[in-house]
Parts: C-alpha cells; structure tokens; sequence
C-alpha cells in the first residue's frame, strides 16, 4: 500500500489502481510521454542500489515476444505470481519504479510492445493524469512509486534488493 501519509497522494494512487490494467498501463504510458522529461529521470538518480539490477530484469522482458512482454506489465499489476514478478517483487520501491522507466524507454525505442497507434485515454484516465500533473514534483516522485510499489508477486527468499 501507498508508503506515504499525505492524503493527496493516497487519493491519487487509489485512482490510477481503481482503472482497469491496460487501462492503468495506458496512463504511465501518457505519463511518461507527456511528464517524462522531468519525472522519470528522477528514477535512475533515486534508485538506493545499482541500476543494473532493474536493468537485468528489463533485458530479460525485452527479449520476450511483444504479447509475453505485454502479459509481464498486466502480471505486475495483477500481483499474478511469476518468477519474473517475484523478481520484481524482491526490488526496492525506488527499484520498481525504474524497471516502469525503462519500460517506458523500451516502448519509445521499439524494443518493447509499443501502445497501440491513436490510442485514447479514457475520461476516467485522463482525470487521474490532471491530477498527477498539479502535484509537486517531490509529490509526483511519491505517488508513481506508491503506485508501483505493491505490484509483482512476493519473493521467494524476503528479501528486499
């Protein structure tokens, strides 16, 4: 669950994980689009360990087909217990939410399932990217990685990298 007490954070989490899971996908897509320039590359510089780590995970996932690639972004969402979610699951927060990063970059360079062409929000979606949009950025930061943070299943082993 979210790891903040501000309640504008908590709301806004709350709605992006009320959408449906490509529904949820869409949105970071349009977040990273739109905001990438001065959130995502928050990410790499945040990270509490190497980035290599996330990094090892989206070699893994970009070497896949565009529809297990596709599968492996709803799975985290739906906490489905896999081994490349459990290995998400092992991340730290910070950790997760660079692994959406690149991601987002992979979807850029074609490496990973790009989004449909003309691919529209819904009224709902664009709701929760207006909101993300008016926070601060030090709130932004915090409510992408509350966001991310729950997904993926449980690791086998506890431990947090």
């Amino acid at each position: 669950m979210p790891t903040t007490n501000d309640e504008t954070i908590t709301q806004v989490v709350k709605a992006f994980q009320s959408l449906g899971v490509d529904e949820q996908l869409a949105l970071f897509w349009f977040i990273y689009k739109e905001m990438g320039d001065s959130v995502t590359p928050a990410a790499p510089q945040a990270s509490t360990v190497s980035p290599d780590i996330a990094e090892g995970l989206f070699n893994q996932i970009k070497e896949k087909s565009h529809e297990e690639q596709l599968q492996f972004q709803r799975d985290l969402i739906n906490k489905a217990d896999t081994e490349y979610t459990r290995m998400y699951g092992s991340m730290s927060d910070t950790t997760k939410l660079l692994v959406w990063y690149r991601l987002a970059q992979g979807m850029d360079s074609g490496t990973i399932i790009p989004m449909p062409p003309n691919y529209e929000l819904s009224s709902e979606a664009k709701q929760v990217l207006e909101q993300i949009k008016g926070l601060e950025f030090e709130q932004q930061i915090t409510t992408l990685r509350d966001y991310v943070a729950p997904m993926g299943a449980e690791p086998a082993g506890g431990a947090e990298v």
